[in-house]
């Protein structure tokens, strides 16, 4: 896996080495951007894009409602505005939205971070709520 989010050498550094491409913790329109420049570098070297598993990794932030996102947001020490912005954040339908701009986009495999490690409820609202309607 080769990721980030250098405009030239990392580009061609994929398409030369990785088998998955991975841009961590961005915009759906920074990663479609990225991603752009990963195909562009294929088609440069003759590499067919779909020979690469694409994927993103984001931040998790889930609630019920507004008020158990701000918590576990403030837990984390971010703002669910920018958690919603550059990650997967809001309610688990807002949360399963998020991932399919992303899938929308090309991103097939996701890697999903969740900061606050005692807070299992988490967890167990993300496998009952979300995971199932991702298909």
């Amino acid at each position: 896996m080769i990721g980030g989010a250098g405009k030239r050498r990392t580009p061609a550094l994929a398409v030369r080495y990785a088998d998955e491409f991975n841009v961590p913790f961005a915009s759906v329109q920074a990663v479609r951007e990225q991603f752009g420049r990963v195909r562009a570098a294929c088609a440069q070297a003759g590499r067919e894009p779909s020979s690469l598993r694409w994927s993103v990794a984001l931040v998790l932030c889930c609630g019920r409602d507004e008020r158990e996102l701000r918590r576990r947001a403030e837990a984390i020490g971010r703002e669910p505005a920018e958690l919603r912005a550059n990650g997967v954040a809001g309610t688990p339908a807002e949360c399963v939205a998020a991932i399919g701009r992303y899938a929308e986009i090309g991103a097939q495999r996701f890697y999903l971070q969740t900061l606050d490690l005692d807070d299992l409820d988490h967890l167990e609202l993300v496998a009952a709520e979300v995971a199932p309607q991702l298909g």
